[in-house]
């Protein structure tokens, strides 16, 4: 599949050469390794950590995980470095679709299934966030202010180019009648340094999903004016936070998460990880933290987990193409 080419390519080689010198586990053990794409604290970290905690706690692999964040490019570097422990049978990494979206930003030519599709986790709503004193009071104040001037508000995301955090703001303006390639967002490394972003006034809206942003929604330091799906979030904190839909705006935004395994592993041992998700994902630890995160169950696995992955790069790569940050032989 072809991909923008040359943009950080450098980036990708050396998360090739350090990737290549292999992480250190325990031999003659069951331990496993779950990378982590992003910063501990984040979506993936949450996720990934999460699920590991309910697997070690449950012994549903028969041992432990080491679990390893690698933070670079969206997600490439993560990506790059599963790609080069191919026929390793210890490893796994989760991803979604912000890892999609960080593949055509940083020039990879791989997609994430050329690795080996495991299972798809959770999806996630995504929230429309300001700071606690913005004038925008509702998400209808914050669109009439946003049709009227696109250009003069800066939005942002914890996203790359093609993450749900990017794409959610351009799709929400062809939604609402504005045009998305007047747009103007800003991308930032994770939900920590987008918090200070709406705080510091350096951009006045921000969207993600709101497991990063409890304790400043909590505190009032933040507000949210509405959340993404179909039906509220349940969880208890967050439950008062209308819809798009609810406040007269036709469109729902879901973001995933799953986990791959490197290319090349054997299919008895993409079953044994198939049947470890299962088995997790069957345990009232885990419904615990789906309800804990605000997440949904999503739950899918192997061959169709593969297809949807398919059907995600085409989202990413259709609204890319759209923004002209990528070329229709590039898509």
């Amino acid at each position: 599949m072809g991909r923008t080419t040359g943009v950080v390519a450098t980036t990708l080689a050396v998360a090739l050469a350090v990737s290549s010198c292999g992480v250190t586990r325990g031999e003659g053990d069951n331990d496993l390794l779950m990378i982590i794409p992003n910063s501990p604290g984040g979506g993936y970290d949450l996720t990934g950590r999460a699920a590991v905690r309910v697997m070690e706690d449950h012994d549903v692999t028969g041992g432990s995980f080491q679990v390893e964040n690698a933070i670079g490019a969206g997600g490439s570097l993560a990506f790059a470095q599963l790609m080069n422990l191919e026929g390793d049978e210890e490893s796994m990494m989760t991803v979604g679709l912000g890892v999609v979206g960080s593949l055509y930003s940083f020039g990879s030519t791989e997609s994430l299934q050329d690795a080996t599709p495991i299972a798809q986790l959770i999806e996630e709503q995504e929230g429309i966030l300001v700071p606690g004193d913005s004038p925008w009071r509702t998400v209808d104040d914050f669109v009439e202010a946003w049709r009227a001037d696109p250009a003069s508000i800066t939005v942002g995301g914890g996203s790359s180019p093609g993450g749900p955090d990017h794409l959610f703001p351009h799709q929400l303006a062809e939604a609402v009648d504005v045009d998305p390639t007047a747009v103007n967002y800003i991308s930032y490394d994770g939900g920590g340094p987008l918090t200070s972003a709406l705080l510091g006034n350096k951009i006045q809206v921000g969207f993600s999903g709101l497991g990063e942003f409890a304790g400043s929604i909590e505190n009032g330091d933040l507000r949210v004016l509405a959340v993404s799906g179909e039906e509220r979030i349940e969880q208890e904190s967050l439950s008062d936070i209308p819809t798009l839909v609810e406040s007269g705006i036709d469109f729902t935004f879901l973001n995933w998460r799953g986990v791959l395994a490197p290319p090349g592993i054997s299919e008895e041992r993409e079953q044994d990880y198939i049947d470890y998700f299962t088995a997790m994902r069957d345990t009232d630890e885990w419904t615990e933290q789906l309800e804990a995160n605000g997440w949904e169950d999503a739950f899918v696995t192997g061959a169709d987990f593969d297809r949807f992955l398919v059907e995600q790069d085409a989202r990413v790569a259709d609204t890319l193409t759209e923004l002209e940050l990528i070329d229709e032989e590039d898509a």
